[in-house]
């Protein structure tokens, strides 16, 4: 890598890590279009472009939220009991995603899949509809059911489950600040078991690509971690400064933003 490029990821990661801390999304919602973009630039095949961009963005988040989550444990507002409960399926959906699905998918596929369903996690947060007030979280196993979902979806897009755990909580009427804190903490399990299928998968690319350990492209990784274990305690305190219908419009138009980028390299794969 040259400086500019170890500039521009140094610069991703702070914002990725900012992100992390102030909205419990683990960066990688941040990270994955702007590594395909990165990596498209600087010349790498463009069959691995997005399983590169997602696998590195993914184990970032083991760093990201160690960070993340050690800021929001100051204030206390972690709900650990979900955690727990949610930890195992996150694990389970986790290494069937990145052990076994995520390769076999292409990057077109990969690419649409981030887009369609990262916009609709937008629509979900922006709509802003109230759940019945009776609703709670459901018990340990239905708890661990819904972990299961969202590692798996979280492998295919390289982040961390908040797109789906920050909505899910909030459906079940756990406050949002609460959710953030929370989806923080279910980054860790969510990264790891994502991690640990991208090497297992993708080893194939560590023997024929230099810097790849699987599919995670490790220069990008340490340039990336640097810079974000530094600015995700920010975004953490800026989390409970920051009114709750606020934090709903940042969250939601970010995702937008995000789709929008995905869907048109999805669009030029498939015309291509």
């Amino acid at each position: 890598m040259d400086v500019t490029m170890v500039i521009c990821l140094l610069a991703l990661g702070a914002a990725a890590g900012f992100a992390a801390g102030l909205l419990g999304i683990g960066g990688g919602m941040v990270l994955v279009p702007f590594l395909t973009m990165l990596f498209s630039w600087k010349g790498m095949p463009a069959d691995l472009v997005v399983h590169a961009a997602i696998a590195t963005s993914m184990t970032s988040i083991l760093f990201t939220s160690i960070s993340s989550v050690r800021a929001h444990q100051q204030r206390g507002t972690i709900k650990w009991g979900i955690v727990a409960a949610m930890a195992p399926g996150i694990i389970i959906g986790g290494l069937l995603s990145g052990g076994a699905v995520f390769a076999a998918l292409s990057s077109h596929w990969l690419s649409l899949f981030f887009a369609l369903f990262v916009g609709y996690s937008g629509w979900s947060m922006l709509r802003n509809k109230k759940p019945k007030p009776s609703r709670q979280m459901p018990g340990v196993a239905g708890t661990s059911a819904a972990g299961v979902g969202i590692g798996f979806l979280s492998g295919l897009v390289g982040a961390g489950g908040g797109f789906l755990s920050v909505p899910f909580m909030v459906w079940c009427n756990v406050a949002l600040h609460n959710a953030v804190s929370t989806s923080a903490a279910l980054g860790f399990p969510i990264a790891l078991a994502n991690s640990a299928g991208y090497v297992v998968s993708g080893l194939n690319e560590s023997v024929s690509r230099p810097g790849m350990l699987g599919y995670i492209y490790w220069p990008a990784l340490i340039a990336l971690v640097c810079a974000s274990v530094l600015t995700a305690p920010l975004g953490a305190r800026m989390a409970h400064r920051l009114p709750v219908a606020t934090l709903k419009k940042v969250f939601a138009c970010l995702l937008f933003a995000l789709s929008a980028y995905m869907l048109f390299k999805a669009g030029q794969a498939f015309s291509g």
